[in-house]
C-alpha cells in the first residue's frame, strides 16, 4: 500500500502517463473555466439585484467554516486512492467507512456549536447558515472514494460532467430562493442541493466504488497516512480562510462583505488555474516521485506554465481595481477595490505555494508541510490583527502579503530544496512571466490614466497590457510548451 516502483517500472509507462496527464490537464482546464465563469456570473447577478455587503458577510463566514472542516473531514484518507500502488478497490471500502464517520462527527460537533461560533466570528445571524450548509461536509465525505477513483484515472471528462450537473442545480435553487428573498441562506440550501446532486454524479461515473467496509490493519495504515495531511491540510486552509474570521470579529459586518467580494475577486485566477493544475498535479507528481530528476522537471515546468497563465489575470484584476468593480458589480461595492490589488498578488503567490504543497505531498514530507502550514498560520493570526486595527480591510490584505512573501516562501522554497529541486530552475521557469506582469502593470497604469475608465478605454486597455505581457512571454515560449 506504499510506493514500492523504480526507475525501470516507469520508464515504459512515461509516455502513457504523459497522455493521460495532457488530457486530463485539458479537461480540468476546460471544466474549471467554465465552472468558474458561470459562478461568476452568479455571483454578479446576486450582488447586483439580491444580494447587499451584510448578506454576503453572512455567507462569507459559512463559507469559511465549511472550508476548514472539508480541509480534514475525511482525515487525508482519501489521498490513498490517488497515491498508493496496487488495486485501490482492496482498501476503498475503509477509506470509505473512515471518511464518513469522520465527517458525521464533525458536523455534529458544528451543529451543536454553531451559535456559538458565529458569535465568536462577530456574526450571529449566521448560525443557522452554518447548520444547513455545512451538511456539505457530510456529503462530501461519502463522495470522497469515487471522486478518488476519478483522479487516479485521469478521468477529468467525465469529472466535468458531475460538476456541471452541482453547478446547475446549485445555481438555480441559490437564483431560486435569493428572488425569494432568502438571503444567505440561499447559499446554504443551494450548496447542498449541489453536493447531493456531484455525490450521485460520482458514483454514476464510477460504479462500485461507494461500498463500505473495515479492515483493522488498512485503517491502521491509513490513518497513519492520512492524518498528517489532513493536520497541514487544516492547516492550510486555516491560513486561506482566517483572514475573514479575523475581519468579522474585528471589523463591522459592512467591511467583511466588501473584504469577502474582493477575496472572492481575487480568487478568480488562482481557482480557475490552480484547481485545473491540482486535480491533476499530485497524481502526476506521485507517478514521478522515484525519479528525483524527473520530479524536479516536471515541477519547475508546471510551476512556469501556471504562472505565466496566472500573471496577466492577477494584473489585470489588481492594476484595473476600482473601475472593474464598479462596472461589474456597481458602484455600492467600490470599497472593496482598496483590497483587491494585494490580495491579487497574494492570488499568485497562493498558486505557487499550492503546487509546492502537492508536490511535497508526493514525495513523502508531510512533516515539511505541517511546519510550514504552522509558521505561516503563527505568524499571520497577528499580522492580520494588526493590519485590520490599523488599515481595516486593506491593511488585512497588506498584512497576508508581507507574510507570504517575507516568510512563507523562504521556507517552501528552503523544503523543495531539500527534496531535490533547485532554487535556480524554480527561478528561470518564472523569470519570463513576472517581468512581463512587470511590463504589462507598467502599460495598463500609463493607459488608465491616459484614456481613463469607460467601458471602451478599458478594453482598450486590458488588449494592449495582454499584447505586451505575451511578447515578453515569447522567449519562454520552447519552455512552457516542454
Amino acid at each position: 500500500m506504499t510506493d514500492t516502483g523504480t526507475s525501470t517500472q516507469t520508464t515504459p509507462a512515461a509516455p502513457s502517463l504523459g497522455r493521460k496527464v495532457g488530457s486530463a490537464a485539458k479537461w480540468s482546464l476546460i471544466n474549471t473555466v467554465v465552472m468558474r465563469l458561470g459562478n461568476f456570473a452568479t455571483g454578479i447577478v446576486l450582488a447586483r439585484y439580491f444580494l447587499g455587503p451584510e448578506a454576503w458577510g453572512v455567507y462569507g463566514i459559512a463559507q469559511t467554516v465549511l472550508l476548514v472542516l472539508l480541509s480534514a473531514n475525511e482525515l487525508g484518507v482519501s489521498l490513498a486512492i490517488v497515491r498508493w500502488e496496487g488495486d485501490p478497490r482492496r482498501f476503498a471500502p475503509t477509506v470509505l467507512t473512515l471518511s464518513a464517520a469522520s465527517s458525521c462527527l464533525l458536523y455534529a460537533v458544528l451543529f451543536a456549536t454553531a451559535p456559538a461560533v458565529a458569535d465568536v466570528l462577530g456574526s450571529p445571524e449566521a448560525s443557522g447558515v452554518l447548520r444547513v450548509m455545512c451538511l456539505c461536509v457530510v456529503l462530501d465525505g461519502l463522495s470522497q472514494v469515487p471522486a478518488g477513483f476519478l483522479t487516479r484515472e485521469f478521468a477529468q471528462g467525465r469529472r466535468m460532467a458531475v460538476d456541471a450537473l452541482n453547478f446547475v442545480l446549485s445555481t438555480a435553487v441559490t437564483l431560486l430562493l435569493a428572488v425569494q428573498g432568502w438571503g444567505a441562506m440561499s447559499f446554504a440550501w443551494g450548496s447542498v442541493v449541489g453536493n447531493v446532486a456531484a455525490l450521485i454524479g460520482c458514483c454514476l461515473a464510477a460504479p462500485g466504488t461507494l461500498k463500505f467496509g473495515w479492515d483493522r490493519e488498512q485503517a491502521r495504515a491509513l490513518l497513519k497516512f492520512g492524518l498528517p495531511l489532513a493536520g497541514a491540510s487544516m492547516l492550510a486552509l486555516g491560513v486561506v480562510n482566517v483572514d475573514t474570521m479575523v475581519v468579522g470579529s474585528t471589523l463591522d459586518p459592512l467591511a467583511l462583505g466588501f473584504y469577502v467580494l474582493a477575496f472572492n475577486i481575487s480568487g478568480w485566477p488562482v481557482r480557475i488555474i490552480s484547481e485545473a493544475a491540482r486535480r491533476v498535479s499530485f497524481a502526476g507528481f506521485s507517478r514521478l516521485a522515484d525519479t528525483p530528476q524527473a520530479l524536479a522537471a516536471g515541477f519547475a515546468r508546471a510551476l512556469g506554465v501556471v504562472t505565466a497563465a496566472t500573471v496577466p489575470l492577477c494584473v489585470l484584476l489588481a492594476a484595473l481595481a476600482a473601475p472593474v468593480i464598479g462596472l461589474v458589480y456597481g458602484e455600492r461595492w467600490l470599497p472593496a477595490a482598496g483590497a483587491l490589488p494585494w490580495l491579487m498578488a497574494l492570488g499568485l503567490v497562493r498558486i505557487g505555494c499550492e503546487l509546492a504543497y502537492d508536490c511535497l505531498v508526493a514525495i513523502g514530507r508531510r512533516s515539511s508541510l505541517i511546519a510550514v502550514q504552522g509558521l505561516w498560520l503563527l505568524v499571520l493570526i497577528p499580522a492580520l490583527v494588526i493590519g485590520a486595527r490599523g488599515g481595516g480591510i486593506v491593511g488585512v490584505a497588506q498584512g497576508h502579503v508581507v507574510v507570504a512573501c517575507a516568510v512563507v516562501v523562504p521556507v517552501f522554497l528552503l523544503a523543495l530544496h531539500r527534496g531535490g529541486i533547485r532554487l535556480g530552475t524554480l527561478v528561470r521557469a518564472c523569470a519570463w512571466p513576472l517581468l512581463g506582469g512587470a511590463v504589462m502593470t507598467t502599460v495598463l497604469l500609463l493607459l488608465e490614466r491616459s484614456l481613463g475608465d469607460s467601458v471602451p478605454a478599458l478594453l482598450a486597455t486590458a488588449t494592449a497590457g495582454t499584447l505586451c505581457y505575451a511578447v515578453c512571454l515569447l522567449p519562454a515560449r520552447k519552455t512552457l510548451r516542454g
